[in-house]
């Protein structure tokens, strides 16, 4: 079983190269499924994530090659097979982004149900809502999606909730379907406008991605694409904070700046100088690192995926916070493995109340999802003596050798063999 060591204690000081946007790739990939053509998708990271979107395409009848940082989807030799299967799906939740492109391509799809995650329930009842106001006809069944239709039409949906991957689902349906259709109260993330660039190189004409209504009209046909993939918000903003909790000064080459502009109000609120390089982003934190105060919201707010991270910084930060989760019900359950370390933190309800402390101790530790996989790492680099982030399973569905990276500042970190139980 892999696990991450830290020995805390070190500034980081240096180059971090900041990859491509996981969650922005995989929608990307599922959206081949709409065009017969060889498709290539560039500046992709190497996580599992990746491997299990590409299985899950050959499963679907389109050859894949994985060769990172490319992804070729091959144009399709053989008849489709319009089914996920479980045994794909439950790996990877956004394995549900094929149920848009396979219902507007063939008119058919078996999808099975994702079922929950660590950090709450995410139901697609808004995706099967949004399919059949387009006209399919849906059946839940044994854990399966089963939905049928002719040519999928153009309609007006309204989301009950912004959900991104609802919005995904619906943007490529939406993007072989006869007519116009007009989504009303989408998801806004930066993932969602890159989606939409890709839609409209395939034929599509997509307006409004970005803002809380999408119009798309439809194409009878959509070409392969050949594009590369923006840099990874959450990666960026990942560094950032490590960069606050150990001190120091490190260039983050690519990272998107716009795209982390609540984060970075906050993290220059908390004592960090921000500045863009050219290209690159500027981050040095060299004074005392103050409390700010967090509440999640959907893009273009505080991103929930950025919260553990935070929390890991102002574990050290001088004063108290209060942060507070608004996306997930099950986000804090990084909380009682920061306070093993020492952190003294509070829980009531949806809120969190951290008082920083003038240091942490190195312990062992168990990561119970990706994020706070990295808040682990995070609370290591500042901790004294070692700590060992367990099940980084979860860490490398994610991040694409983080320890690397973080070694290449100046990090004493690395990847570890254990023997015995996860």
């Amino acid at each position: 079983m892999d696990a991450i060591a830290v020995r805390g204690g070190r500034p980081l000081r240096g180059t971090i190269r900041v990859g491509g946007a996981k969650n922005a790739a995989l929608p990307i990939l599922c959206a081949t499924l709409l065009s017969d053509g060889e498709s290539l998708l560039r500046n992709v990271p190497g996580l599992r994530d990746i491997d299990t979107t590409s299985a899950l395409l050959g499963f679907l009848g389109r050859d894949v090659t994985v060769a990172v940082p490319e992804v070729r989807v091959a144009a399709a030799t053989r008849e489709a097979r319009p089914e996920a299967p479980y045994e794909l799906v439950r790996q990877m939740r956004a394995s549900v982004l094929v149920l848009g492109p396979l219902l507007a391509r063939y008119g058919r799809a078996k999808v099975s149900l994702p079922g929950g995650c660590a950090i709450g329930a995410r139901p697609i009842d808004q995706h099967l809502k949004g399919l059949e106001a387009l006209g399919a006809t849906i059946e839940v069944s044994h854990g399966y999606v089963i939905a049928k239709a002719g040519r999928l039409r153009g309609a007006e949906i309204v989301f009950d909730l912004p959900t991104v991957t609802g919005t995904e689902n619906l943007l490529m349906a939406a993007a072989l379907a006869k007519g116009r259709t007009t989504l009303i109260n989408c998801a806004r993330e930066p993932e969602v406008e890159e989606l939409a660039r890709v839609l409209n190189k395939m034929g599509a004409r997509v307006e409004g991605a970005g803002t809380t209504t999408i119009h798309v009209t439809g194409a009878d046909e959509l070409e392969p694409f050949d594009h590369a993939v923006v840099s990874d918000r959450i990666e960026a903003g990942t560094f950032m904070a490590a960069v606050g909790a150990a001190g120091g000064d490190v260039l983050l080459e690519n990272a998107p700046l716009e795209d982390l502009e609540p984060v970075i109000v906050k993290l220059r609120h908390a004592g960090l100088f921000i500045e863009r390089e050219g290209s690159h982003v500027r981050v040095v934190r060299e004074g005392p690192l103050r409390a700010v105060d967090v509440t999640t919201a959907p893009h273009p707010g505080f991103p929930t995926d950025m919260q553990a991270q935070l929390m890991a910084m102002m574990c050290v930060a001088e004063g108290r916070c209060v942060l507070t989760e608004t996306i997930f019900e099950n986000r804090f359950m990084h909380v009682p493995e920061l306070c093993r370390m020492g952190a003294d933190i509070e829980i009531r309800n949806n809120t969190a109340f951290v008082q920083g402390v003038k240091s942490l101790s190195g312990a062992s530790v168990m990561a119970t999802d990706l994020r706070a996989s990295a808040s682990l790492i995070i609370a290591g680099l500042v901790a004294e003596g070692e700590t060992t982030v367990r099940r980084v399973y979860h860490l490398d569905r994610g991040y694409e050798r983080i320890e690397v990276k973080l070694a290449g500042a100046g990090a004493q970190i690395e990847r570890v063999r254990l023997e015995g139980p996860p």
